[in-house]
């Protein structure tokens, strides 16, 4: 090929090319966005695929409707955000249906959310860099959520296996958080006692009581609730390698000692959430119908701590297998829950989490439920 006619047949080949991309743009934007309602209906369709892509029965379980704020942790990755990612978060919780926000925790040790006099003076806790209970209030009331504050943990209780020791520092702690944020925020409408049991435990009735009572007296009856563990055959240290224990507490033994223990504190504590995940998903009728059975004997909510993070894996701890979580909500709605909360939505279920899996789960979960 001559180069005159090399040159002639790139310009023809260019206009050529640049024409095919031309017509199919103006076929799009004929009879004013077209192209738009072509996109709609893609988008419709992709949902639809994924709808009937489930060989299970959608939207048959119950849905989670509360989670912690793990800011203080114990045993998970910080991730380090500001207001603006929690706000985002809030945002996204929003979108599922979550109405509850529960603060894990006001402290831990020398570690606190918010600038506590008392902590500072009491144990040398470090003070925060900014005010984190103040924030979390007002993200609550932002989008219209209720949020329930954690009580303070001094860890005598994890050092010692005697849970009066907590009562002693949160009677400051209570006074304090009530003043400060309780009589300013009307998102603030509840506590969470934070000590985490799972048999009958040295000064468990007695201080959960105590600090129940308390709680109550201060707010004028605002809302409390527990969240202990169910001592079955997955409740292991979170620091050792095994994942499962010979020695599982028996359904009648688990029933025998929460009923003395839902006997010394039903008129101060309203609600138990049991967190889910230490018991096998063949358990799960079994325990949850007792749970259940308990609660309303004794005139408390029955609500269920569904764990988003998986506990039957070997490295601790990651987002949960949709599949596990779609198991355990189902059987707390065959069980007649009162709600489901979990432990936690930020870091297992959270689009912008530090773990990819989670905005996976986020997605899974929105799927299963059949939220837009």
């Amino acid at each position: 090929m001559k180069p005159n006619d090399r040159r002639d047949f790139i310009k023809k080949a260019a206009v050529a090319g640049a024409s095919g991309m031309i017509i199919p743009a103006l076929v799009s934007c004929k009879d004013g966005g077209s192209g738009s309602k072509s996109s709609a209906t893609d988008e419709a369709m992709k949902q639809t695929a994924a709808a009937s892509s489930l060989i299970v029965p959608a939207n048959n379980a119950l849905k989670i409707t509360g989670t912690f704020l793990d800011e203080i942790s114990h045993d998970i990755p910080h991730q380090n955000w500001g207001e603006k990612e929690w706000d985002r978060d809030f945002a996204n919780m929003a979108a599922i249906g979550i109405d509850t926000v529960i603060l894990i925790r006001s402290g831990y040790r020398k570690f606190m959310t918010y600038p506590s006099e008392y902590l500072v003076k009491k144990h040398g806790c470090y003070m925060p860099s900014v005010d984190l209970v103040d924030m979390y209030c007002r993200l609550a009331e932002k989008y219209n959520m209720k949020f329930f504050f954690g009580l303070y943990d001094s860890g005598k209780y994890w050092d010692t296996g005697d849970l009066s020791w907590e009562v002693e520092d949160n009677k400051y702690v209570i006074d304090e958080v009530w003043s400060r944020y309780g009589t300013r925020y009307k998102s603030f409408q509840g506590w969470y006692i934070s000590g985490e049991i799972s048999r009958k435990t040295k000064g468990a009735i007695g201080a959960f009581h105590a600090m129940g009572k308390q709680c109550k007296d201060v707010s004028g009856g605002l809302p409390t609730f527990i969240s202990p563990w169910i001592d079955g055959k997955k409740a292991v240290m979170a620091a050792g390698g095994e994942l499962s224990k010979v020695n599982a507490v028996s359904v009648q033994q688990h029933e025998k000692e929460w009923n003395e223990i839902f006997d010394g504190i039903h008129d101060v504590v309203d609600a138990c959430a049991f967190q889910d995940g230490h018991i096998d998903y063949d358990e799960l009728d079994a325990f949850f119908s007792v749970n259940k059975k308990l609660a309303d004997r004794y005139g408390m909510k029955c609500w269920t701590n569904a764990e988003s993070f998986d506990r039957d894996m070997p490295i601790k701890f990651f987002p949960i297998k949709f599949d596990k979580l779609r198991l355990k909500l189902e059987a707390a709605k065959r069980a007649g829950y009162d709600k489901a909360i979990t432990f936690e939505f930020s870091h297992f279920m959270s689009p912008q989490s530090a773990y990819l899996q989670a905005g996976h789960l986020y997605d899974r979960y929105k799927e299963y439920f059949e939220i837009q």
